[in-house]
Protein backbone atom coordinates (compact mmCIF):
# COMPACT_ATOMS: atom_id res chain seq x y z
CA UNK A 1 0.00 0.00 0.00
CA UNK A 2 0.98 3.61 -0.38
CA UNK A 3 -0.53 6.95 0.55
CA UNK A 4 -3.26 7.56 3.10
CA UNK A 5 -4.42 3.98 3.65
CA UNK A 6 -0.88 2.82 4.40
CA UNK A 7 -0.44 5.73 6.80
CA UNK A 8 -3.60 4.76 8.66
CA UNK A 9 -3.41 0.97 8.59
CA UNK A 10 0.26 0.08 8.36
CA UNK A 11 2.16 -1.69 5.63
CA UNK A 12 1.16 -5.22 6.69
CA UNK A 13 -2.62 -4.82 6.49
CA UNK A 14 -4.14 -6.58 3.48
CA UNK A 15 -6.12 -4.61 0.93
CA UNK A 16 -7.86 -5.39 -2.36
CA UNK A 17 -8.28 -3.42 -5.58
CA UNK A 18 -11.42 -3.26 -7.68
CA UNK A 19 -12.39 -1.57 -10.93
CA UNK A 20 -15.77 0.07 -11.47
CA UNK A 21 -17.18 1.10 -14.81
CA UNK A 22 -18.68 4.55 -15.25
CA UNK A 23 -21.96 4.88 -13.35
CA UNK A 24 -21.55 1.69 -11.31
CA UNK A 25 -22.45 1.99 -7.62
CA UNK A 26 -19.65 1.37 -5.12
CA UNK A 27 -21.89 1.47 -2.06
CA UNK A 28 -25.38 2.68 -1.25
CA UNK A 29 -26.79 4.93 1.43
CA UNK A 30 -27.72 2.89 4.49
CA UNK A 31 -25.47 -0.07 3.64
CA UNK A 32 -23.01 -1.36 6.21
CA UNK A 33 -19.84 0.74 6.28
CA UNK A 34 -17.47 -2.22 6.38
CA UNK A 35 -14.78 -0.83 4.10
CA UNK A 36 -12.70 2.28 3.50
CA UNK A 37 -11.77 3.25 -0.05
CA UNK A 38 -8.93 5.08 -1.77
CA UNK A 39 -8.99 6.01 -5.45
CA UNK A 40 -5.95 4.92 -7.45
CA UNK A 41 -7.38 6.16 -10.77
CA UNK A 42 -10.61 7.78 -11.86
CA UNK A 43 -13.17 9.75 -9.84
CA UNK A 44 -16.16 9.10 -7.56
CA UNK A 45 -19.18 11.13 -6.49
CA UNK A 46 -20.92 10.69 -3.14
CA UNK A 47 -24.53 11.80 -2.93
CA UNK A 48 -27.91 11.48 -1.26
CA UNK A 49 -31.34 11.32 -2.86
CA UNK A 50 -33.72 13.84 -1.29
CA UNK A 51 -37.38 13.02 -0.49
CA UNK A 52 -38.57 15.09 -3.47
CA UNK A 53 -36.45 13.03 -5.87
CA UNK A 54 -33.62 15.52 -6.29
CA UNK A 55 -30.02 14.43 -5.90
CA UNK A 56 -27.57 16.31 -3.67
CA UNK A 57 -23.91 15.57 -4.35
CA UNK A 58 -21.83 16.27 -1.27
CA UNK A 59 -18.35 15.57 -2.66
CA UNK A 60 -16.26 14.60 -5.66
CA UNK A 61 -13.33 12.30 -4.86
CA UNK A 62 -10.31 12.23 -7.16
CA UNK A 63 -7.15 10.13 -7.49
CA UNK A 64 -5.51 9.65 -4.09
CA UNK A 65 -8.61 10.63 -2.11
CA UNK A 66 -10.06 8.43 0.62
CA UNK A 67 -13.79 8.06 1.20
CA UNK A 68 -16.30 5.85 2.96
CA UNK A 69 -14.86 6.17 6.49
CA UNK A 70 -18.00 6.67 8.60
CA UNK A 71 -18.40 7.47 12.28
CA UNK A 72 -21.35 5.07 12.43
CA UNK A 73 -22.10 1.57 11.19
CA UNK A 74 -23.86 2.61 7.96
CA UNK A 75 -23.02 4.80 4.99
CA UNK A 76 -24.72 8.21 5.07
CA UNK A 77 -24.32 8.67 1.30
CA UNK A 78 -24.21 6.57 -1.84
CA UNK A 79 -21.10 6.46 -4.02
CA UNK A 80 -20.62 5.64 -7.68
CA UNK A 81 -17.94 5.99 -10.33
CA UNK A 82 -17.95 9.12 -12.48
CA UNK A 83 -15.62 7.48 -15.00
CA UNK A 84 -13.89 4.11 -15.13
CA UNK A 85 -12.34 4.01 -11.68
CA UNK A 86 -9.99 1.79 -9.71
CA UNK A 87 -10.13 1.82 -5.93
CA UNK A 88 -8.12 0.27 -3.14
CA UNK A 89 -10.35 -1.26 -0.44
CA UNK A 90 -9.55 -2.21 3.13
CA UNK A 91 -11.75 -3.33 5.99
CA UNK A 92 -12.58 -0.55 8.42
CA UNK A 93 -12.03 -2.93 11.33
CA UNK A 94 -8.51 -3.70 10.08
CA UNK A 95 -7.63 -0.01 10.15
CA UNK A 96 -9.04 0.46 13.64
CA UNK A 97 -7.21 -2.62 14.93
CA UNK A 98 -3.92 -1.57 13.36
CA UNK A 99 -4.24 1.93 14.75
CA UNK A 100 -4.23 0.84 18.37
CA UNK A 101 -1.10 2.15 20.06
CA UNK A 102 0.11 3.73 16.80
CA UNK A 103 0.46 7.46 17.42
CA UNK A 104 1.31 8.24 13.79
CA UNK A 105 -1.89 6.58 12.55
CA UNK A 106 -3.98 8.48 15.07
CA UNK A 107 -2.49 11.77 13.92
CA UNK A 108 -3.17 10.86 10.29
CA UNK A 109 -6.76 9.95 11.11
CA UNK A 110 -7.24 13.32 12.82
CA UNK A 111 -5.82 15.01 9.72
CA UNK A 112 -8.17 13.04 7.47
CA UNK A 113 -11.21 13.88 9.61
CA UNK A 114 -10.37 17.58 9.84
CA UNK A 115 -9.86 17.78 6.07
CA UNK A 116 -13.32 16.28 5.54
CA UNK A 117 -14.79 18.69 8.09
CA UNK A 118 -13.17 21.65 6.35
CA UNK A 119 -14.58 20.50 3.01
CA UNK A 120 -18.07 20.20 4.53
CA UNK A 121 -17.83 23.70 6.00
CA UNK A 122 -16.59 25.15 2.70
CA UNK A 123 -19.43 23.42 0.85
CA UNK A 124 -22.03 24.83 3.25
CA UNK A 125 -20.61 28.33 2.73
CA UNK A 126 -20.62 27.81 -1.02
CA UNK A 127 -24.29 26.82 -1.05
CA UNK A 128 -25.49 29.37 1.46
CA UNK A 129 -23.66 32.61 0.78
CA UNK A 130 -22.71 32.81 -2.90
CA UNK A 131 -24.49 33.65 -6.13
CA UNK A 132 -24.76 31.09 -8.91
CA UNK A 133 -21.88 32.68 -10.86
CA UNK A 134 -19.72 32.77 -7.73
CA UNK A 135 -20.48 29.10 -7.03
CA UNK A 136 -19.41 28.00 -10.51
CA UNK A 137 -16.24 30.12 -10.44
CA UNK A 138 -15.33 28.79 -6.99
CA UNK A 139 -15.94 25.23 -8.15
CA UNK A 140 -13.66 25.66 -11.17
CA UNK A 141 -10.88 27.03 -8.97
CA UNK A 142 -11.31 24.13 -6.54
CA UNK A 143 -11.01 21.59 -9.35
CA UNK A 144 -8.07 23.46 -10.84
CA UNK A 145 -6.21 23.22 -7.54
CA UNK A 146 -7.09 19.58 -6.94
CA UNK A 147 -6.01 18.63 -10.47
CA UNK A 148 -2.67 20.43 -9.95
CA UNK A 149 -3.37 23.42 -12.23
CA UNK A 150 -3.39 21.66 -15.61
CA UNK A 151 -3.02 23.70 -18.78
CA UNK A 152 -6.17 21.98 -20.07
CA UNK A 153 -8.64 20.76 -17.45
CA UNK A 154 -10.69 17.63 -18.16
CA UNK A 155 -13.55 17.48 -15.68
CA UNK A 156 -14.65 13.93 -14.79
CA UNK A 157 -18.14 15.17 -13.93
CA UNK A 158 -20.80 16.55 -16.28
CA UNK A 159 -22.87 19.72 -15.91
CA UNK A 160 -25.70 17.85 -14.16
CA UNK A 161 -23.22 16.62 -11.55
CA UNK A 162 -21.89 20.15 -11.07
CA UNK A 163 -25.44 21.48 -10.70
CA UNK A 164 -26.32 18.85 -8.08
CA UNK A 165 -23.11 19.67 -6.19
CA UNK A 166 -23.68 23.43 -6.26
CA UNK A 167 -27.43 23.34 -5.59
CA UNK A 168 -28.23 24.87 -8.99
CA UNK A 169 -30.17 23.86 -12.08
CA UNK A 170 -28.46 22.47 -15.17
CA UNK A 171 -29.49 25.56 -17.12
CA UNK A 172 -28.00 27.90 -14.51
CA UNK A 173 -24.64 26.09 -14.60
CA UNK A 174 -24.58 26.21 -18.40
CA UNK A 175 -25.41 29.92 -18.37
CA UNK A 176 -22.70 30.68 -15.79
CA UNK A 177 -20.08 28.80 -17.80
CA UNK A 178 -21.11 30.70 -20.93
CA UNK A 179 -20.80 34.03 -19.08
CA UNK A 180 -17.31 33.15 -17.88
CA UNK A 181 -16.39 32.15 -21.43
CA UNK A 182 -17.78 35.40 -22.87
CA UNK A 183 -15.77 37.34 -20.26
CA UNK A 184 -12.63 35.57 -21.56
CA UNK A 185 -12.01 33.89 -18.21
CA UNK A 186 -12.06 30.41 -19.74
CA UNK A 187 -12.39 28.66 -23.05
CA UNK A 188 -13.87 25.31 -24.02
CA UNK A 189 -11.90 22.81 -26.05
CA UNK A 190 -14.18 21.20 -28.60
CA UNK A 191 -17.92 20.76 -28.27
CA UNK A 192 -17.94 19.72 -24.62
CA UNK A 193 -17.89 21.92 -21.53
CA UNK A 194 -15.98 19.22 -19.65
CA UNK A 195 -12.68 20.05 -21.33
CA UNK A 196 -11.67 23.64 -20.68
CA UNK A 197 -8.80 26.01 -20.06
CA UNK A 198 -8.78 28.67 -17.36
CA UNK A 199 -7.50 31.85 -19.00
CA UNK A 200 -7.52 34.21 -16.02
CA UNK A 201 -7.32 32.55 -12.62
CA UNK A 202 -6.87 35.89 -10.84
CA UNK A 203 -10.12 37.24 -12.26
CA UNK A 204 -11.92 34.02 -11.37
CA UNK A 205 -10.58 34.30 -7.83
CA UNK A 206 -12.37 37.63 -7.45
CA UNK A 207 -15.62 35.65 -7.44
CA UNK A 208 -14.24 33.41 -4.67
CA UNK A 209 -14.50 35.80 -1.73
Amino acid sequence: MDGHLADLAGEHVFCSEFKYRKGIEIFGEGEDAEYVYQITSGAVRTYRMLPDGRRQINAFHLQGDMFGFENGVAHRFSADALVETQVRIIKRSSILDAMQNRVVSNKNLICFVTQNLQHAEDHMLLLGRKSSLERVATFLLEMDERLAHPSMMLLPMNRRDIADYLGLTLETVSRALSILRDEALLRFDGNTQRRLELLDRHALAEFDV
